[in-house]
């Protein structure tokens, strides 16, 4: 009997996947109070798409693809179910097929992430990204971002390379020794794979579920984009190969700014654990900072510049 495929689920936060500044505003000017009356008394009122929603739409559409629900989006949220009602009657309004929630009434959801089985967290509060990170889950907070969104039926995800699909241990010593010694050592571990990075499951994952449309018909596209180049591209390259895994395009751009590049991919979403990077890319996509590997290390006494 034929193993049934696994479903592929994202896990995204209430402020992500609606724009609830306004609410939040409340909240932060007037108290906790004042905010729940706010949601109760608008909760008829759709809130507006987030910097999340496209994406998130494109993702459910691919159940309507394959005629399967081979795609789940779980949300995640700190309003109570009662001030939730709102963020539910807006899923309802828009006609997203999200059925399952946790609202945690204050508290951090991230803690349901795994128990829902989840591939990928996205969530605009960087706190509850870290902690889904070392929960071993690939995660990244959602920047704010002015993109108008892709009315195609195409997704397309692109990723950085070290401290993203890759571990941050190239990265280390670029850091540490700076661009010569980091070319030298690729150059002689070229024939050995990198060790995974936090997204590399998630990866796989959109790899098997690219491989249930019929060969050329995936909606799903996927590149790397890194300011790798000649000669350290070959360790990536036979890195992916060792992993049997296939990126559908390859931008190795040396150290050019990503942002012209995610542009012309015309990617619906970037992940990168560098900030500037970040911020170069969310002015042309929706970006999601991954704050992972030695970048993000607050002890670490070099946090400028990158190899990946």
């Amino acid at each position: 009997m034929t193993a049934r495929p696994q479903k592929l689920v994202i896990a995204i936060s209430s402020r992500a996947l609606f724009d609830l500044r306004e609410s939040h505003k409340v909240f932060e000017e007037e108290g906790l109070e004042a905010y729940q009356r706010y949601q109760i008394s608008h909760e008829e009122e759709p809130l507006p798409p987030g910097d999340a929603f496209a994406l998130v739409n494109k993702l459910l559409n691919i159940n309507r693809l394959l005629k399967a629900e081979r795609v789940e989006v779980i949300l995640l949220s700190r309003n109570s179910a009662d001030t939730g009602l709102r963020v539910f009657n807006s899923i309802s309004h828009y006609g997203l097929d999200i059925s399952r929630a946790a609202f945690c009434g204050g508290d951090s959801p991230y803690r349901y992430i795994r128990a829902f089985n989840s591939h990928l967290f996205l969530s605009t509060d960087g706190s509850d990204v870290r902690h889904a990170l070392e929960s071993g889950i690939a995660a990244a907070t959602i920047l704010p971002s002015q993109v108008q969104p892709r009315s195609e039926d195409q997704l397309k995800f692109a990723f950085d390379g070290d401290a993203v699909l890759f571990s941050d241990e190239a990265e280390k010593i670029y850091k540490a020794s700076g661009l010569e010694a980091f070319t030298a050592s690729e150059r002689q571990a070229a024939n050995q794979p990198l060790s995974g990075g936090p997204f590399k499951p998630f990866l796989a994952a959109l790899q098997q579920l690219q491989m249930e449309f019929a060969p050329g018909e995936s909606p799903i596209r996927t590149c790397l984009v890194t300011a790798r180049s000649a000669p350290t591209h070959e360790r990536v390259v036979k890195t992916l190969r060792a992993w049997n895994i296939r990126i559908d395009e390859s931008l190795f751009l040396g150290g050019m700014e990503k942002g012209p590049f995610l542009q012309a991919y015309d990617a619906d979403v970037f992940f990168d654990d560098q900030e500037a990077h970040c911020d170069s890319a969310r002015n042309h996509v929706a970006t999601g900072h991954v704050p992972s590997g030695v970048a993000n290390d607050p002890s670490s006494a070099v946090t400028a510049g990158n190899a990946s």
